[in-house]
């Protein structure tokens, strides 16, 4: 079952878990591009690194995907792209929490409630990032 299946507002707990282990994914993936490209001095501080990384992107991924269910439950709106934007705003609050930086959260949650916005219309719309073009 995958993250579009189900109506939105339904299968929260679900959903949450499917945006949670997305997160995790790429935390694992840029951790590794991390610690690659800037090499820790010891086991210990790479193992840290991709700890710190993965929870970090697995909590916004955890975040985005029970703010967006809850939301559509509490609007009764179920197809709605303000609700990722309120997802995706919660995110990004979370990421200034964690950088102890107002300025940080709020350019997070603009950022991530935008881009998720526009994924959730380019979703409703069919919008396609690649293929052959359609005429």
């Amino acid at each position: 079952m995958g993250y579009w299946d189900t109506p939105e507002g339904t299968g929260c707990v679900e959903k949450t878990w499917i945006t949670t282990k997305l997160g995790t994914a790429v935390g694992l993936v840029g951790s590794a591009y991390h610690i690659i490209a800037f090499q820790p001095d010891s086991a210990l501080a790479a193992i840290q690194k991709a700890t710190n990384v993965t929870v970090t992107m697995a909590s916004l991924g955890a975040i985005f995907g029970m703010a967006t269910c809850l939301t559509a439950q509490a609007r009764g709106v179920s197809d709605d792209p303000l609700n990722y934007f309120v997802g995706g705003c919660a995110s990004g609050v979370f990421v200034g929490a964690r950088t102890h930086s107002p300025m940080m959260g709020t350019s997070a949650c603009l950022a991530l409630g935008t881009l998720a916005y526009f994924t959730k219309v380019g979703k409703k719309e069919g919008w396609r990032l690649t293929g052959t073009p359609r005429l």
